[in-house]
């Protein structure tokens, strides 16, 4: 082959990966808006449904805990699968539990569209982040995934405010409508734009597959996540009530000091992706640290002008650079078995979310909000030890 065969075969490859990169980067936006928008439509939907506001928040406790449970096993099932079928199979699950939740008018109805897609959510994020690491050229595998977890920070920056925001204007059923086309929208452009020839795995038993979490320095990768995913989530769940109340912004502003956050995470993201390849370990550990300092002085200088800004810079830049750095750094500990590793990290991230929501929750009750960002950070320093650790072991 000639050196310009050559160059016009690496300019196909690299077109091809960014173009998959884009299409599952846009697809994640669509999935991560329909698994945070109901937090936004909680009172509405209680209100018409005739349901607490306890009882309602139930669902995102559903939907964490069904992915958590699901994911590894539903992953390893599917892991043969024709990468670009299966994503437009989910795209489609996604637009019908989406309709469904639309015309719900029963609770069992709406908690039936819930637990649909979450089943969907982990194989979505194992397969993807597995596919965007086969079609990247060499040694820029950890980039195309962040490319990919651009779109939750689009979801956070844009897709859960507007969708919140159209909710005022045509309904909590309006909105899941809106989610229920754009799930179609994509399924239609996977069809036709995603590479058909993307390699999969043979297939393999579950039980064959179930051996990689004998290794202990997965499971090692998989509980950093988990401490990691507590840590963030012990102090963001609750970062609008920090807003309001001790750094007095008033509530009709605290959805752009929201958005703010998801726009400094862009930064987070880009500089995850640079670092991801290099050392997701280390970069995971930097990370953290940033982490702990950024939500420690978020509380602690809330309501001090500059001070406050520069704090919410630091955790939002880290909050958001830990997503790929950990769904890498726990695929690279089986590269046998890359999809079902991504999805024990999507595992490993809402049983953090879960948890963190827990922990912060209680602080508060215990020790008021105050005490939220030296809690949080205290666990953020326990996924700092637990890093140096692993890397030890290393």
């Amino acid at each position: 082959m000639s050196s310009l065969d050559s160059s016009l075969a690496l300019g196909h490859s690299v077109a091809r990966a960014r173009l998959s990169s884009v299409l599952l980067a846009i697809s994640a936006f669509v999935i991560v808006t329909t698994e945070f928008l109901i937090v936004g439509l909680l009172p509405a939907l209680a209100r018409d449904l005739g349901l607490s506001i306890a009882r309602a928040g139930q669902l995102v406790t559903l939907f964490a805990f069904t992915v958590m449970l699901a994911g590894p096993p539903l992953t390893a099932l599917l892991s043969h699968f024709n990468r670009r079928r299966l994503f437009v199979v989910i795209l489609v699950l996604f637009a019908a539990s989406n309709a469904l939740a639309a015309v719900a008018e029963q609770p069992w109805v709406l908690a039936l569209a819930r637990v649909l897609p979450a089943l969907a959510l982990p194989v979505f994020w194992g397969t993807a982040s597995e596919t965007a690491v086969r079609l990247a050229p060499a040694g820029q595998g950890g980039r195309a995934v962040a490319r990919i977890y651009l779109g939750i920070t689009a979801a956070m920056l844009f897709g859960i405010p507007l969708g919140t925001l159209a909710a005022d204007a045509i309904g909590w059923r309006g909105s899941f409508w809106l989610l229920a086309a754009l799930s179609l929208l994509m399924a239609g452009a996977l069809a036709l734009w995603m590479p058909a020839e993307t390699s999969v795995e043979p297939r393999r038993a579950l039980g064959e597959q179930a051996r990689v979490l004998r290794q202990p320095w997965l499971l090692g990768n998989v509980l950093l996540s988990v401490l990691v995913f507590t840590a963030m989530f012990a102090a963001y769940t609750y970062l609008a009530d920090v807003l309001e109340r001790l750094s007095r912004v008033p509530a009709g502003q605290v959805g752009w000091w929201l958005m703010g956050f998801g726009v400094v995470g862009l930064l987070g993201n880009a500089l995850g992706g640079r670092w991801v390849d290099r050392a997701p370990l280390g970069a995971t550990i930097a990370f953290c640290t940033v982490l702990a300092v950024g939500m420690l002085a978020s509380v602690g200088w809330a309501g001090q002008g500059a001070l406050t800004v520069i704090a919410l810079a630091l955790w939002g830049i880290a909050h958001t650079a830990l997503f790929p750095l950990c769904q890498v750094r726990v695929m690279r500990a089986a590269p046998q078995a890359q999809a079902l590793a991504g999805t024990l990290n999507v595992s490993a991230a809402n049983a953090g979310i879960g948890l963190g929501a827990l922990l912060g929750g209680g602080v508060i009750e215990r020790f008021g909000l105050a005490s939220l960002g030296l809690a949080a950070a205290a666990v953020a320093v326990l996924a700092i030890a637990a890093g140096l650790l692993l890397r030890r072991w290393q």
